[in-house]
């Protein structure tokens, strides 16, 4: 197995090929699972000191997994943020028991509350709104709701968005009398377009929250579009079936470039203001999605044990 290679700690960072990128990665966040964190002897190889690292509440995964998870990064000096999923999560006592436990054991003062993918509540949670309203989130420092800037047909079946710009307008109203910091965490995407769009009609419902914007890594292309359907990603899908019919292509990683590309020309130009910080998805391992970032964004992107 190759070892990545990074510069000497003397070294100066080299310039990214695209400042621009460089500056959207700044303080990026990542996702893992207990199962892909395992796979990681050292996540201060890979990841800047303090990033946040969300931890996914996959169904079926033992709590004490994502809990130990939650342990091993904060001890390896990593902000852990776990998903509390509503329909997954039994009730009141089970939230509080969760909640508890992660603050008491592994220092957990961040959150991302949402609904969850399974089909049908578990318990008495139904939606990210209700966890909200019990007031168990009390003390947290930070709490990120979802958002989908291509739609989401479990909210609005019949397409659109009135549904979820009602909902965020409610997770609005509570963020402004919460003294944690809001910000949504949105569903992956690859097209700039659609999402600065997005991020325009955030602004005019009257939507303040910051977006972190869902990016996925690095993966081969078949990879991606298998995630992209299963997660109901909406129009920038046609971005990677119009790759697909390029043979040539076909084999090649899809790297984000472009999108991120197109997101710091827009932010240059003044809009997407609203898009604070950039959210990975390491579709195709975390490793490979943390080399990228490395290669492409300069000093935003050193990690830990070599800055």
């Amino acid at each position: 197995m190759a070892l990545l290679k990074f510069r000497s700690r003397e070294a100066a960072p080299a310039a990214p090929a695209n400042p621009g990128v460089e500056t959207l990665l700044q303080d990026y966040s990542i996702e893992v699972m207990p199962r892909t964190a395992e796979k990681v002897e050292d996540f201060r190889e890979l990841l800047p000191a303090g990033t946040r690292v969300y931890i996914a509440h996959i169904d079926g995964t033992p709590f004490e997994d994502m809990l130990a998870t939650a342990r091993r990064l904060r001890e390896e000096g990593y902000e852990p943020m776990p998903h509390f999923p509503a329909r997954s999560i039994e009730g009141a006592a089970t939230l509080a028991d969760m909640i508890d436990r992660y603050k008491g054991e592994a220092g957990v003062r961040q959150g991302l509350i949402l609904a969850g993918g399974v089909p049908a509540p578990r318990g008495l949670f139904h939606s990210s709104m209700q966890m909200l309203e019990t007031g168990l989130f009390d003390g947290f420092e930070r709490l990120h709701v979802a958002g989908h800037p291509e739609g989401n047909r479990d909210i609005d079946p019949k397409g659109g968005e009135a549904e979820v710009m009602a909902a965020l307008r409610w997770k609005q109203d509570f963020a402004n009398r919460s003294d944690a910091e809001f910000a949504i965490a949105t569903q992956f995407a690859f097209e700039a377009g659609p999402v600065l769009d997005w991020a325009d009609r955030l602004q005019a419902n009257g939507i303040a929250m910051p977006v972190h914007l869902g990016i996925a890594g690095p993966a081969k292309l078949q990879t991606l579009i298998k995630f992209a359907i299963a997660c109901g990603v909406g129009p920038s899908l046609s971005v990677l079936q119009k790759r697909a019919k390029d043979v040539s292509k076909l084999l090649l990683p899809f790297e984000p470039t472009e999108i991120l590309t197109a997101l710091a020309k827009a932010k240059a130009e003044g809009r997407g203001a609203n898009i604070e910080r950039i959210h990975f998805f390491p579709l195709g391992g975390i490793k490979t999605n943390a080399t990228w970032a490395i290669e492409n964004g300069g000093a935003a992107a050193r990690p830990a044990s070599h800055s």
